[in-house]
């Protein structure tokens, strides 16, 4: 029998994304791993459908579970606001291979200056072509941007790194191990100012529940930022935390020390472990979007954002109930009833230039203005 398509939304999200969990579900799905295989012809496939589903013409005979994984592969390899072709190494589901590499070598060569700066240019090189790649279309970023985010960072990741590892000489020998992450933070806290400096200056498109824009906030753009802070620390912790206290343990071990040649692909794999779960764990920490209806940009951290973490705490309203999708697969999605997460912000905490546009601009109150993020 063939599945009525007719009620179909390719781009509502399956899983509720007013909570936690089914944001971590939705990113276990977006950031898989496997995905990084798949041929070009079953890539350029999956956009095709992903297009004709948005337009209606699906073919006859074309069954739910098929539009479900041509959207999974669409998110996974194309760029959310262009629809081009990302390359390999900067999408979102090269995450794990590519950063349990990184991260394992990072935490095993940590005890020699060449080996420290070198590990960390490998990172600060690997996360500006990931910054490069997710780059926001809407905020176009310059060569030179790139270029001064790229050198602040790596200067910033190499010189902490080498500063604490001069400093932790006599400190117990599981200090030194933690050195890397330290490094990490400090850059990746440098890097997005840089990059997203563009939103901090003009600030970022606020938008109201009927996805009417009615203007710009550096506020928002400072709080979003602020967010993607603390999800991509808490993405790097665990396994730089607690994997340096694991090896600490098994290099004690005799068969351990019979193979030392082996320490760091067992690094490689563990980091792998944790990051295989801390990826989409990380990603589903804070709302993504002002509306769950595309898979937004990769984005890393910033620092100069941390002003603003005081405007986090933002009031919830209940929302009512949406319209069900006729579907399965898919939650409940209202057009009209407002946002399905709570990644909002009072228009009271923007700019109060901005707060009388919108007065000037909508004619009745608008409690809340929704915004996009970025991972």
């Amino acid at each position: 029998m063939e599945a009525d398509l007719s009620g179909f939304n390719i781009d509502a999200p399956r899983w509720d994304q007013c909570t936690f969990l089914g944001r971590v579900k939705h990113f276990f799905n977006v950031t898989d791993p496997r995905t990084v295989l798949v041929s070009e012809w079953e890539l350029d496939w999956a956009k095709v459908m992903v297009e004709k589903s948005r337009m209606g013409t699906v073919p006859p005979g074309t069954q739910v579970e098929q539009l479900l994984y041509a959207k999974k592969l669409y998110d996974s390899a194309f760029h959310p606001d262009t629809g081009d072709k990302m390359n390999v190494i900067g999408r979102m589901s090269f995450q794990v291979p590519g950063g349990m590499i990184i991260t394992g070598f990072m935490l095993q060569f940590y005890r020699t200056i060449p080996a420290v700066i070198f590990w960390q240019w490998v990172n600060q090189s690997f996360n500006a072509l990931v910054n490069y790649t997710n780059r926001n279309a809407a905020s176009p970023t310059s060569v030179r941007q790139m270029a001064v985010s790229y050198i602040t960072a790596t200067t910033a990741a190499v010189t902490t790194a080498v500063g604490m590892n001069m400093l932790t000489k006599r400190a117990p020998p599981l200090v030194g191990r933690w050195v890397p992450f330290a490094a990490v933070a400090a850059a990746n806290c440098v890097n997005i100012p840089m990059m997203r400096q563009q939103e901090l200056i003009q600030g970022i498109c606020v938008k109201d529940r009927n996805h009417n824009e009615i203007g710009h906030s550096r506020r928002a753009a400072a709080i979003g930022i602020t967010q993607v802070v603390i999800s991509r620390i808490t993405m790097a912790a665990p396994g730089m935390i607690l994997l340096p206290v694991v090896m600490e343990r098994l290099e004690k071990l005799r068969c351990m020390k019979r193979i030392r040649v082996l320490h760091a692909p067992l690094q490689v794999l563990l980091s792998g472990c944790f990051l295989i779960f801390m990826v989409p764990v990380a990603c589903g920490l804070f709302p993504q979007t002002w509306y769950q209806l595309f898979i937004p940009h990769l984005v890393l951290l910033s620092t100069l954002s941390l002003v603003s973490l005081t405007c986090l705490v933002s009031r919830r309203r209940e929302g009512g109930a949406g319209r069900e999708a006729s579907v399965q697969g898919q939650v409940p999605v209202s057009l009209n009833s407002g946002p399905l997460d709570p990644s909002e912000l009072p228009v009271s905490y923007l700019e109060p230039e901005l707060q009388d546009t919108i007065k000037a601009k909508c004619g009745e109150p608008v409690p809340y203005v929704y915004f996009n993020k970025g991972l």
